[in-house]
C-alpha cells in the first residue's frame, strides 16, 4: 500500500516545462499544477495540456486534503472558463 499517491506529487511539488506559445513562439514556462499562462511575449494564454487527478480521481479529497482539494478545485474550474 502506498502512503501517498505517486500523482500527487507533481501538485505537491510542480515540474517545470517549457512551452513555445503558439502565437509568437517565445518560451514559456508552465508548472505542472499551472491550467494556463499568459506568454510573457504578446500575452496569449498557453495551457498545460494535462488534466490533474483533482479533475477525476475519487480519492483526491482524501490524498490532498479537504482544504488543499477545494482550493485546486476552484483554481481549476476557474481557469477552465477563461
Amino acid at each position: 500500500m502506498l502512503e501517498r499517491c505517486p500523482g500527487g506529487s507533481d501538485i505537491r511539488t510542480p515540474t517545470l516545462t517549457v512551452k513555445k506559445c503558439p502565437r509568437c513562439g517565445s518560451e514559456v514556462e508552465v508548472f505542472s499544477n499551472e491550467v494556463q499562462v499568459a506568454c510573457g511575449g504578446c500575452g496569449t494564454p498557453v495551457y498545460n495540456n494535462l488534466q490533474s487527478c483533482i479533475q477525476w480521481c475519487k480519492f483526491a479529497k482524501m490524498c490532498f486534503g479537504k482544504d488543499e482539494y477545494q482550493r485546486m478545485k476552484t483554481r481549476l474550474e476557474r481557469e477552465s472558463k477563461k
